[in-house]
């Protein structure tokens, strides 16, 4: 942590005092109606060479005044934006829509074009599926035209590929067994779109790795809630109607070791996942 000497922090003060007001467009005339001062205040904050600070009172005036934070007027915080805003960007509740194509997803994963993007899936990635299985997984509580939503999540794919970033998935190993067998959520699923599913996965892995990589890691050893990581910018935790969506730099790094922990103990490494797929296929019944 780095200290100022009165004069420094004056200076900063400053500055930073004349940016909000440029900023805003606001005279000192202006501010000092606004905080209730005289202008012969303000103008004494302003003069350069001057140690003089504002008291607490005056501060905070200021800063509501110009809608910033008191502690960046002080030199106290990088950030200008008020607690309260920060808290509120940091963390949001974000509608999840029962549909193929969820237009917040789509705009994170362009906000995120060019970093690595990590993703637990809540089951099979849906960028993996074929048209046939989303069909029968999604068509029940499809809201618009199914064939509007399978193009547009084949356009998704498309401009994923074109984005050239990483995409790394992790997801438990019981979750593609339950899937080969039929088990679960899968059972009454046809072996036929079963078998085409995981040769469609193979043959997309090998085009697309070692760009995506999908790592198996074993549930009764691991637990993870769906959740997709942007790069360093954001974080989104699926909990069925809604996303969490946590974007300050502390939360995105928790959630980015969280996965790295799934890929360093996955029982299959990506390196292995066509084999594993391969010998599901074979097996299935």
């Amino acid at each position: 942590m780095s200290f100022l000497d009165k004069r420094d922090r004056a200076d900063l003060f400053r500055e930073r005092l004349r940016t909000a007001l440029s900023e805003r467009r606001l005279s000192q005339a202006d501010l000092a109606r606004r905080v209730g001062v005289d202008r012969s205040t303000i103008s004494q904050l302003l003069t350069p060479g001057l140690t003089r600070l504002p008291n607490a009172q005056l501060a905070a005036e200021c800063a509501q005044a110009l809608g910033v934070s008191a502690d960046w007027l002080l030199g106290l915080s990088d950030r200008q934006e008020r607690a309260a805003d920060l808290v509120a960007a940091a963390l949001t509740m974000t509608e999840a829509p029962r549909a193929l194509v969820d237009d917040h997803l789509f705009a994170w994963h362009r906000e995120a074009a060019g970093y690595k993007i990590r993703h637990v899936p809540a089951g099979l990635p849906d960028m993996l599926k074929t048209p046939a299985i989303l069909r029968w997984e999604s068509e029940p509580t499809q809201g618009r035209t199914l064939d509007q939503a399978l193009g547009a999540s084949e356009d998704r794919l498309a401009w994923m590929r074109s984005q050239r970033s990483d995409y790394e998935i992790a997801m438990p190993y019981q979750e593609l067994e339950c899937f080969a067998r039929g088990e679960g959520l899968y059972r009454g699923l046809d072996p036929v779109l079963r078998r085409a599913q995981l040769e469609h996965v193979i043959a997309l892995h090998d085009q697309l790795y070692p760009s995506l990589r999908v790592h198996l890691f074993d549930a009764r050893r691991l637990f993870s809630a769906p959740l997709t990581v942007f790069g360093p910018l954001l974080a989104a935790l699926y909990i069925g109607q809604h996303y969490l969506v946590f974007r300050d730099r502390a939360r995105v790094e928790a959630f980015t070791r969280h996965f790295d922990v799934l890929v360093r103990e996955a029982m299959i490494p990506s390196r292995d996942f066509p084999a594993v797929l391969d010998e599901l296929a074979r097996n299935l019944g």
